[in-house]
């Protein structure tokens, strides 16, 4: 029996053994899923955590609970890659042979990194709300807040979920006037980009969200090194902003284990064909979600778009046809506003967001480019949507390439 192997049971993973299993015959596959870690997150809700919209509980759930009976699933750390044997080393020193390869091992913040960010400061007046413990620690620390300068920097492109400091951000905003002290709290956005986002356009639009909300935007700083003994963050040219609290978004990197077989490249992402999302350097590999090199987002919706495609690219190799270059680079991302209200951006390698209508020409619900309440329950309904089927690799109404329809140029 052939085996079909991945690595990796976070969203992309667990997408792709569902999405599999119904696809390939299992008198002759056998799929096998390797994780290191039995609990599965929902990332998005992190945000939400430190402002007591969703409790640390709301968010976690066992991976199990999402892997079909069928698919062999192994709770390893891996060791090492190696891809000229079709094998994988577990740290258990079990070897796996494999006759295709998915690598969904996600990306990972490293605090590390950057020097000084995770000395004495660290959960005491510095945190991060990528991780579980980053976001429920911060809920904490603002339920006796009494304001300050609060900083939030990006450390270095890319991340996951480009938007999510954005959104951060908007919800502070929100948060402190509610609480009746956003008077005295200094909120600042530092970011190494040249503006508040990745797309102009959108950059330019969520660069006045920022302007109206009182939002001080710090560009083009890329984050050298943290002062914790007085409170500053210093750039590589020694510009320096200081804080009271600082909300970081540390260094991003792949898992070690890409690092240690040497299949990365010096972030630890895996070179990935933009369209195929086959490995360029070995061919019974595909890689998908945040493990890649592409330039597309770092988000759950670039993973399930990239799931449709790469289930049909799977079947194609298999057949020995040739892979469809379909994946487009698509993006589909709801950015919480604060106050009941939301945004929707929806582009692709070549397309910036653009206006209109989504996902009905003309119809919505949802808005693109506008802030409405729509786009907000858009938002909080997606949780149920993501444990109750994107997950279980169920088809939902958006197609994997965008569309132009319903889009104003």
């Amino acid at each position: 029996m052939k085996r079909l192997l991945i690595l990796g049971a976070g969203t992309a993973g667990t997408m792709m053994a569902n999405k599999l299993l119904h696809q390939l015959d299992q008198n002759e596959w056998k799929i096998t899923m390797v994780d290191k870690h039995e609990t599965h997150y929902y990332q998005p809700g992190f945000l939400f955590i430190p402002f007591n919209i969703y409790s640390c509980h709301d968010v976690v759930k066992p991976k199990r609970d999402f892997v079909p009976a069928e698919v062999e699933y192994i709770n390893s750390n891996i060791e090492i890659i190696e891809p000229e044997k079709n094998q994988v080393k577990l740290s258990n020193k079990k070897v796996i042979q494999y006759d295709i390869l998915i690598i969904a091992t996600g990306s990972r913040t490293v605090p590390e990194e950057t020097e000084g960010l995770k000395d004495a400061g660290w959960y005491q007046n510095i945190f991060d709300f990528y991780t579980i413990e980053g976001a429920c620690n911060l809920q904490k620390f603002f339920k006796h807040w009494e304001g300050g300068k609060l900083v939030l920097n990006i450390t270095e492109m890319p991340i996951k979920c480009p938007v999510a400091p954005l959104e951060f951000l908007f919800l502070a905003d929100w948060w402190f006037t509610e609480k009746g002290m956003r008077d005295k709290v200094d909120l600042t956005f530092v970011t190494p980009l040249p503006g508040a986002f990745t797309k102009p356009k959108a950059a330019q639009i969520l660069g006045s969200f920022l302007d109206d909300k009182n939002i001080h935007l710090q560009a083009e700083f890329s984050t050298g090194r943290v002062d914790h003994a007085n409170n500053k963050i210093i750039s590589w040219d020694d510009k320096e902003i200081e804080y009271d609290v600082l909300v970081t978004v540390p260094v991003n990197m792949g898992d070690p284990v890409i690092e240690h077989s040497n299949l990365g490249d010096e972030l630890g992402f895996v070179p990935t064909h933009k369209h195929t999302l086959q490995s360029k350097n070995h061919e019974n590999i595909f890689v998908i979600g945040d493990a890649t090199d592409l330039p597309s987002s770092k988000a759950g919706s670039v993973a399930h778009f990239q799931a449709d495609v790469l289930t049909e690219n799977i079947i194609s190799y298999i057949e020995g046809l040739p892979l469809e270059e379909s994946f487009d680079g698509h993006a589909n991302c709801f950015i919480e506003s604060g106050f009941g209200k939301g945004l929707l951006i929806d582009f692709n390698y070549d397309v910036e967001p653009l206006p209109g209508k989504f996902p009905l020409p003309g119809i919505g619900p949802f808005s693109l480019l506008q802030e409405t309440k729509m786009n907000h329950w858009g938002k909080m309904m997606f949780r149920w949507i993501y444990w109750n089927m994107l997950l279980k690799g169920q088809e939902l109404p958006i197609e994997a390439q965008m569309t132009m329809a319903g889009k104003i140029k």
